[in-house]
């Protein structure tokens, strides 16, 4: 196993002693059989199981203490084994989270607990023990050494005087075989491994582009990067992920398929989970691997499958690809690729491309020209024009050409570290957008020229040139894209962030206000950051003048919409200056002038308010400014009455409240009270996120209280009718809705007629909204009251009609919502006209676990009072059968409520037969060792309903489910109680399954809860206890008669 582990495992830094396993399918395939060897172990060597390591295996572990039962000694924090070695030592001991494991009876035991977690428990272990064969033998027994024959193995041990020596000798040749087991196994894995290399995959991409476009006999619609970045190796995959062995990710949009983002690594090519709401991507993968691009496609795409098929030509080329990957392209491909530019994109290009000539000449004359790229040949595409909102404003940037082996000369280590991870809550953009230059003989506008004029003054002028020059350029119309690119495409960006290093106190105000209006663009705040900008705006803040404060924290304020802008802002102090700056009492030095300085003391504060606003969607940053007193400070300043001052302090605390920690905080500052009050502004941009900042509070139950005791429902209410602003509108019902969480507020709001106006937004609205809305009388309509409000509004229809959606949170929301409907006879006669039920047994089939999970609860209410249920059931054409086939998800919510739904279900006979059939009771049977208390319940429940039909008794004690089920009466849990104690009743009446009962222990258990408050525990427990007694009286009987 040593050699194994050391030859054949994948670990992510080199050397002994380091590093951690990398997700790679060989080590999970190598894990997997250690996983089936331990677990085997025990019952195939059950003498060998006993032995003790000389050393415990020690590791940090995921497994909670609850987790653990019989054969434990349990309590909050700990764990020990009952089962001890000769001094009395327990073979296995958990302290959170550290364990020590010394058998390998306790290992398969272990393994057993963690069910759905073992691999990860054996990554750890392996982890913390890379040679584990020497602690389980001793020391000086060191199978990490590759002459670890099966004589050198007998050698040693006979030379022990351990009296254990034979049992040790059969452990070390078991260990010795599994790992020649672990060697062919990974040597057989990693021959059918499929390896891709950037060339390969960058020349199947650029000749697809090729035969990509608009029309029927293109093969593609489109096929583009996700990055534009692409690193010396040939790489765009970030370096961290590089490490997996991932070379890039591609977004293609086939003809008849959605747009499939796809990692393309050496061991093939597959889905991944897309682009987030981050505009992140999701690393995980969704699939099988590919050995090439093509072949994927061909795969998911039908049209793509066909179209292929006809490029012949296609397929020699890639072919002669293959055979010459580095040769330069020949005359035919060229002539391909130049028909397939469109004319203005041709003069694009050969414009680049005469430029690419004299930007090498002079690249070393003009400082701005650091940052321009080299450009090889390849086919330009037209990115869509980006657009980002700030302040109210959109700014988009020019198309221009891609790319291709753009390589940033200088601060290569900022580049790297700017796509290093970092844990966030961004929902900025965070990608690299394309570098947009001017090209040299485009129609540019007189202004551009004048201010590279100014900039040249700028470099070389006196202190007296400079202050005009910056007087100059502020003047332009600073919010213009050419304007802010012609600073950057001639230097400026240098020489402004030179200025800011300097003792004069006017030239450093000129820098920052013409920094502060030019950052705004995209491009320009990653220039910014390139250049070093950052560190000496973060020391401007601690300047005596005010002014340079302000300017500083707003500037930083514009370049903090990125990640890597975000970490360096912190790295380099920047959280802790700012929030010095929301202290007013302490930025006033000169009490004589109140009235003056308190106007300046208040713009610094909120300066620093905005900074830490863009700052605040990092995790890490949040808890900086936690740490650095933030939330006091910002409290106090909630409680000013300048609006432009409250907007940035709102923002920050609806920022920072998606913690727990600032959620606590914001209830121990009072500042619900001042959020409510600021409901009733006259400012829309504050009144939303006021109700967003409740919105994210809202979660704890006493926060809700709050709202309700300061007043802040009815304000939430009354803006329900200003529809215009759909932004604040989906920060007002997203408040709502978590306030209606609590029932209190549910009354209020239907005081307020809220409700009436909740199920008119149902229609005409976007999805944000839409969500927001939907769970809000998903929680209203918990209530009979409510419940008939709805119907009598006209909301049944608008709600099923939301069920043909694709949104899954809306789904979720709107699965509830007619769910709770459905509780009331007459609205769950509309949702069946409205086919509201067939719609819903469809949302089964949905791939996401949560809308699977929160439809099959819908049914429940739907099956318990439609009218003819049973008919109604059989008349989806697979339903029982896809509900059965449900039970095999690995989601408890899914299986929990699927168990509720079988419940319901299984009352008729016929869909209980039918049921039956499709082998509901081994699926059912195999849920029983959990120990979830919700799965338990509703598991027992559907048990008790399944044993009504046939043999299914009977049934239920051959695939061993009633053993775990006696265990479930140990469980806190009432409800739990009651379903198990039914379960075990109709069980009980089968003669065996009243011995295994008994056998377990339940008597004692069933014996306490006859005397329950609960009438229907206590018939349950009281018929199964006469079951067994009956039958150990006619046991009797037959014995001695």
């Amino acid at each position: 196993m040593g050699v194994a582990l050391t030859r054949s495992a994948q670990w992510t830094a080199a050397g002994y002693g380091t590093g951690t396993l990398e997700i790679t399918p060989l080590n999970e395939a190598i894990l997997n059989e250690m996983i089936m060897f331990v677990e085997g172990f025990i019952y195939k060597y059950p003498q060998e199981a006993k032995y003790v390591f000389v050393e415990p295996l020690e590791w940090k572990t995921d497994l909670d203490p609850s987790a653990f039962e019989s054969g434990y000694v349990v309590s909050a924090t700990t764990v020990k084994s009952e089962e001890v070695d000769k001094t009395g030592q327990p073979l296995l001991c958990l302290s959170v989270p550290q364990i020590k494991i010394r058998s390998f009876g306790q290992l398969s035991y272990l393994l057993f607990i963690a069910k759905d977690t073992k691999l990860k428990e054996a990554q750890a272990c392996i982890e913390a023990n890379r040679n584990p064969v020497a602690k389980i033998l001793g020391v000086n027994y060191n199978t990490m050494k590759e002459d670890s024959s099966v004589l050198n193995i007998l050698d040693k041990i006979t030379k022990d005087d351990d009296p254990e020596s034979e049992i040790k000798m059969k452990i070390a040749i078991l260990l010795k075989q599994l790992d020649l087991h672990l060697l062919n196994y990974s040597l057989k894995h990693i021959s059918l491994e499929i390896r891709l290399n950037p060339v390969t995959v960058k020349n199947d991409i650029e000749l697809l582009k090729c035969f990509s476009g608009k029309g029927e006999q293109t093969v593609l619609e489109s096929i583009e990067y996700t990055s534009d970045y692409e690193f010396s190796n040939g790489c765009r995959a970030p370096p961290w992920r590089q490490l997996h062995g991932e070379i890039c990710y591609v977004l293609v949009k086939p003809h008849d398929v959605e747009t499939l983002c796809i990692t393309c690594s050496a061991e093939g090519v597959f889905l991944n989970g897309g682009k987030t709401d981050e505009r992140e991507i999701n690393y995980e993968r969704k699939g099988a691997i590919y050995k090439d691009l093509v072949t994927f496609l061909k795969e998911k795409s039908a049209k793509f499958s066909e179209n292929m098929s006809k490029q012949s030509r296609f397929k020699e080329e890639q072919q002669k690809e293959k055979d010459q990957p580095n040769k330069a392209p020949k005359k035919k491909e060229v002539h391909a690729l130049r028909k397939a530019i469109t004319g203005s994109d041709k003069s694009k290009l050969e414009k680049n491309q005469v430029n690419f000539g004299k930007n090498q000449m002079t690249k070393r004359l003009e400082p701005s020209l650091n940052w321009k790229t080299t450009i090889d040949f390849k086919v330009p595409t037209l990115r869509d024009t980006q657009k980002e909102k700030h302040g109210g404003r959109l700014e988009k940037s020019a198309p221009s050409v891609s790319r291709g082996r753009a390589q940033l000369v200088p601060k290569s280590t900022d580049k790297n570290e700017e796509i290093v991870s970092e844990s966030s809550s961004e929902s900025e953009e965070d990608e690299e957008p394309p570098d947009h230059r001017q090209k040299a003989n485009a129609d540019l506008p007189s202004e551009y020229w004048q201010i590279q004029k100014l900039v040249k003054y700028l470099k070389g002028g006196n202190q007296t040139a400079t202050v005009i020059a910056l007087c100059s350029v502020k003047d332009f119309n600073l919010a213009q894209e050419t304007c802010q690119l012609a600073i950057r495409d001639v230097g400026g960006l240098e020489v402004l962030i030179n200025l800011l290093d300097t003792d004069e106190v006017k030239c450093k105000i000129g820098s920052l206000k013409i920094l502060k209006e030019i950052s705004h663009n995209p491009q320009i705040r990653r220039n910014i950051v390139d250049l070093g900008g950052l560190p000496v705006l973060v020391n401007i803040l601690d300047s005596p003048h005010k002014s340079l404060k302000c300017l500083a924290a707003e500037t930083i304020a514009n370049v903090a919409k990125f990640r890597r802008a975000r970490r360096a802002v912190r790295h380099h102090g920047g959280i802790t200056k700012l929030v010095a700056l929301l202290d007013c009492a302490q930025n006033s030095t000169e009490p004589a002038q109140s009235s003056l300085y308190d106007e300046r003391d208040v713009e610094v504060a909120r300066c620093g308010a905005l900074a830490l606003w863009s700052c605040s969607k990092s995790y890490t940053n949040k808890e900086a400014i936690r740490k650095a007193g933030g939330i006091p400070l910002l409290a106090q300043l909630l409680k000013t009455s300048h609006e432009n001052m409250l907007i940035p302090v709102v923002g920050t605390l609806q920022e920072c409240a998606s913690e727990e920690n600032y959620r606590a905080a914001i209830k121990a500052e009072r500042i619900i009270e001042n959020l409510v009050k600021n409901l009733n502004s006259e400012n829309e941009q504050l009144q939303e996120h006021c109700a967003m900042a409740i919105y994210q509070c809202a979660e704890d139950e006493e926060t809700r209280d709050l709202v309700r005791l300061h007043g802040g429902l009815k304000p939430l209410a009354s803006l329900l009718n200003n529809t215009d602003n759909k932004e604040r509108l989906a920060a007002v019902t997203g408040a709502i809705w978590k306030c209606s969480i609590s029932k209190e507020n549910v009354t209020k709001f239907r005081e307020y007629r809220a409700i009436e106006t909740l199920v008119g937004l149902l229609t005409d609205q976007p999805e944000e909204v839409l969500v927001n809305v939907v769970g809000a009388l998903g929680e209203c309509c918990q209530e009979y009251e409510n419940r008939v409000l709805v119907r009598k509004c006209g909301g049944i229809q608008p709600l099923v009609n939301l069920l043909v959606g694709i949104n899954q949170s809306l789904l979720v929301n709107v699965t509830k919502a007619v769910g709770a409907c459905a509780v009331e006879h007459e609205s769950m006669m509309i949702i069946d006209r409205l086919d509201g039920v067939r719609l819903l047994w469809s949302l089964l089939k949905n791939p996401h676990p949560d809308v699977k999970a929160s439809a099959a609860w819908a049914l429940c209410p739907c099956i318990q009072n439609a009218k003819d249920a049973g008919e109604m059931v059989r008349s989806f054409v697979g339903g029982l059968e896809l509900v059965v086939n449900l039970l095999k998800s690995d989601n408890k919510e899914v299986l929990a409520s699927i168990c509720a739904a079988i419940t319901n279900i299984a009352k008729d006979q016929e869909n209980l037969a039918v049921l039956t059939d499709h082998g509901v009771v081994p699926l059912l049977s195999k849920l029983a060792n959990t120990n979830n208390d919700k799965l338990r319940r509703h598991l027992a429940e559907a048990i008790s309903r399944c044993c009504m039909w046939g043999r299914n008794r009977v049934a239920f004690g051959e695939h061993k489910a009633v053993a775990p089920l006696v265990r479930y009466l140990k469980s806190n849990d009432t409800n739990v109680h009651r379903a198990t104690a039914q379960a075990l009743y109709q069980l009980s009446e089968d003669a065996d399954n009243c011995i295994t009962i008994h056998k377990n222990g339940a008597v004692k258990l069933l014996l306490d809860m006859v005397g329950s408050p609960d009438h229907d525990l206590q018939e349950a427990a009281a018929g199964c206890i006469y079951n067994i007694r009956r039958l150990a009286v006619a046991i009797d009987k037959a014995r001695y008669p």
